[in-house]
């Protein structure tokens, strides 16, 4: 079990830095979420992965522990305000550049296009 949850966890990390990379503004957004999901797993694992525990005490001899399940809803409020704040980022460059290139410069493939039309 652990070994399938540190493979998601290292699958979407590496997915999120592969997306990172890309040189569009949409690929960095998508990377950036997937990056913030592994984080948030990673968080909760901290927890310890149990099975039937507890949230309330005095029912159960184990507990579930609630700091990693705080951690993990304060990365979440996070992650959607960054993610806001670079979707907006992106559509203001997008508006003043003309495209949606992450350095606000077009490759010289689309740009041999644009010039032969």
């Amino acid at each position: 079990m652990e070994t399938l949850f540190a493979c998601c966890i290292g699958f979407l990390t590496a997915c999120g830095v592969f997306l990172m990379l890309r040189g569009r503004t949409f690929p960095v957004v998508l990377g950036l979420t997937m990056l913030s999901y592994a984080v948030n797993l990673f968080l909760f694992s901290s927890g310890r992965l149990t099975l039937r525990g507890a949230a309330v005490l005095g029912t159960s001899d184990q507990y579930a522990d609630p700091l990693p399940q705080a951690l993990v809803l304060t990365a979440i409020v996070i992650g959607f305000a960054m993610t806001a704040f670079l979707v907006i980022l992106a559509i203001r460059a997008r508006a003043d550049l003309g495209n949606d290139h992450v350095d606000g410069k077009l490759p010289e493939s689309e740009l041999s296009k644009k010039e032969s039309r």
